[in-house]
């Protein structure tokens, strides 16, 4: 494959893969369904901790106690700082959880990592210092560049769902499945041209990304129980901190950082995230269906 097929994917199609993504999920959403932040305000509040504080000191955390070498950490902690994404809400969908939560939920943290995201990566590199250089990143652009392809399509999709209600629920029902169709397009492709890399590197990282998995789900557990929520919402929580946007995850290492080693942590994930969460949603079936949800 000619490194100017891959450059063009890499700073092309996966972020045009991304928008559709984040215009699929406008599509679904309305002003209204953002008053669960009042109606389940513990809730929201506690997925989004989940999410944007927990996560991240997850994968800092397993980064340390392993002693990951910083290319490896580096990358677990990219995937931490990233918000949920559309697979979370499919997902949630397929195990008959809270769906406008995790849309919600979804939204909420698209939104506020556009700021956080930059702020933590420019601290990240310094720190990790992968291969002992620190590649130069601007806060003001790589912000205006997750505004472009995360908070724009998203404001698109929720204005066409206001003004043309019965064009968004045809888009959007044809669009729903594409979210999945370019997860799995992404993190093949990375794969496909990085395979004797992934293959090196699984051993080493693959108990790290199991790990903050399997962590990240029981952690949303461990804080839908104390909270209380019900049978749904626990296991919306724990997708929805989880299973997070590795297409962006990949954007990030790909387009802003220019580095496929780095992509490698998040395809793996990727795969890792969707089979634990079917797992996840396998034990969750009978309290579910115990409930009548």
């Amino acid at each position: 494959m000619s490194p100017e097929l891959i450059a063009f994917v890499n700073t092309g199609l996966v972020p045009i893969g991304l928008m559709l993504i984040m215009f699929s999920m406008g599509l679904t959403l309305r002003l209204g369904d953002f008053g669960l932040l009042i109606a389940k305000r513990w809730t929201v509040l506690a997925g989004l901790g989940g999410q944007l504080v927990l996560m991240p000191l997850l994968a800092l955390s397993i980064g340390w106690l392993l002693q990951l070498p910083p290319q490896y950490a580096l990358g677990l902690f990219i995937l931490g700082i990233c918000p949920a994404g559309t697979t979370s809400n499919a997902l949630t969908f397929v195990g008959r959880g809270n769906v406008a939560l995790a849309v919600v939920l979804t939204a909420l943290s698209s939104l506020i990592t556009v700021f956080s995201i930059p702020i933590l990566l420019s601290w990240a590199l310094p720190h990790f210092a992968v291969g002992g250089t620190i590649p130069k990143l601007s806060i003001p652009d790589v912000m205006m560049q997750l505004v472009r392809i995360t908070v724009l399509p998203i404001a698109i999709g929720m204005a066409i769902r206001r003004f043309l209600p019965a064009l968004a629920d045809r888009a959007s029902r044809w669009l729903r499945p594409v979210s999945l169709i370019v997860l799995i397009a992404v993190i093949a492709f990375a794969i496909g041209i990085s395979i004797d890399m992934v293959l090196a590197n699984l051993v080493g990282a693959g108990p790290a990304i199991l790990l903050l998995n399997v962590a990240a789900m029981a952690a949303g557990l461990g804080i839908a129980r104390l909270i209380r929520a019900s049978d749904a919402d626990a296991m919306t929580l724990a997708i929805e901190v989880g299973v997070h946007n590795v297409t962006l995850a990949t954007f990030l290492t790909l387009t802003v950082l220019d580095s496929l080693p780095l992509a490698v942590t998040q395809n793996i994930y990727g795969v890792v995230m969707i089979l634990n969460a079917m797992l996840l949603i396998r034990w969750f079936r009978p309290r579910l269906a115990g409930a009548g949800a």
